[in-house]
């Protein structure tokens, strides 16, 4: 059996008779399908792309048994090449993906289950497994070698398909593969110079299993584990990546409705980021710690406008006053007048801002080396 050692950040790989356990490191972001013509002319990683298309099948038991684990078992056909891959996600985690992987090529679409440490992951899963959804893709893959840091680029542009429900994907992922993880958000912040880019916070799997419910709603914070072992900069990196993934996932759902709660809830992770910074300020060592910090407080209040409204409209007296509250509803969330506070541009807006920008960014916080048990302590009462 292989262990890992060292940090959460470091790079593992070992061999596992034919397979191969790793922990990945990554940046997702999503981008407009319109605006992957120009990342692709004006190509800013050094190199012409490799292209493939790729067709993924993901597994699960009919009682959705690994996705309540938080694991995904998907066989990626590459032209001739089957991996199949599990995975272990980070729910917690906003655009910057660290997750456990387990690799090995297979024959064909069926899964291989034989490595008994695969078996321990899945806990007897195995015999229930059957394909639930798709992943088809154009991917261009680039290698980028930045200093000492070599990242792994991947467009992806295709579609998730789940039965007779189908979503359009449009992606880009930014793998280390080695060095420091900076890399990639230097990488990011090219990519953000020539098209808009939004930090994803789903994964394939996700999406495929979110075609296969209801339109998922509202989102309320979920808790971030943390531990008086952690430094103070990772307990805050872990709850600022919580709260972007929270006001994300209500983006989403702004994006299909004009859910009241999805706002409501968009403007609560805004809230608990703001208060993020104001106790962990003495940690960043960053002239954009303020204006980021400002940026959040105008879009919250820009958000507020909106839902002002939906409250008077609870506690509206009469049906002409409802109905008159109800008009400035519809303008407030579909942006009839000509402003920047459209309830969907504004969170594409905090979006396209947090890439270069977010805590998560190495560079914006000030390393702590030594574990800070007050510090995490402080900070949870924000996560909850």
């Amino acid at each position: 059996m292989t262990h890992h050692r060292g940090g959460a950040s470091d790079y593992h790989d070992a061999t596992l008779r034919e397979g191969i356990i790793m922990q990945e490191t990554e940046l997702k972001l999503e981008l407009w399908r319109s605006g992957t013509g120009s990342l692709l002319k004006k190509n800013p990683f050094g190199s012409s792309p490799t292209i493939l298309q790729q067709r993924s099948i993901y597994y699960d038991t009919p009682e959705r048994d690994l996705s309540k684990r938080g694991l995904s078992l998907r066989i990626r056909q590459s032209g001739n090449e089957r991996i199949q891959t599990v995975k272990a996600g980070d729910d917690a985690a906003a655009g910057s993906f660290k997750r456990e992987e387990w690799e090995r090529p297979v024959a064909g679409d069926t899964p291989m289950l034989d490595d008994p440490q695969i078996r321990d992951v899945l806990a007897g899963t195995g015999p229930k497994l059957a394909p639930l959804f798709e992943v088809h893709v154009k991917r261009h893959r680039w290698n980028v070698v930045d200093g000492d840091a070599t990242v792994e680029v991947a467009l992806d542009i295709g579609k998730v398909v789940a039965a007779d429900r189908e979503a359009p994907l449009c992606e880009i992922e930014l793998e280390r593969k080695a060095g420091s993880p900076r890399a990639l958000f230097g990488l990011a912040r090219k990519v953000d110079l020539i098209t808009p880019a939004h930090l994803g916070v789903l994964s394939k799997a996700e999406r495929g299993y979110r075609l296969l419910g209801p339109a998922p709603g509202a989102v309320k914070a979920a808790s971030t584990p943390l531990s008086s072992e952690m430094t103070a900069a990772t307990a805050i990196a872990r709850i600022a990546a919580a709260c972007l993934r929270q006001f994300r996932l209500n983006e989403a759902a702004l994006g299909w409705s004009r859910d009241a709660e999805a706002l409501h809830q968009a403007r609560v992770s805004l809230r608990r980021l703001r208060s993020l910074f104001s106790i962990s300020k003495s940690l960043f060592d960053d002239s954009r710690f303020d204006h980021l910090r400002e940026e959040f407080k105008w879009l919250t209040s820009e958000l507020g406008d909106a839902r002002n409204i939906d409250v008077m409209i609870d506690r509206a007296s009469s049906e002409a006053l409802s109905s008159r509250l109800r008009e400035a509803r519809d303008e407030a969330y579909a942006g009839r007048r000509p402003s920047r506070c459209r309830v969907f541009c504004l969170a594409d807006c905090a979006s396209h801002h947090s890439v270069p920008q977010t805590g998560l960014d190495p560079d914006c916080a000030r390393e702590v080396s030594t574990p800070c048990p007050s510090s995490p302590a402080r900070v949870q009462r924000v996560s909850r």
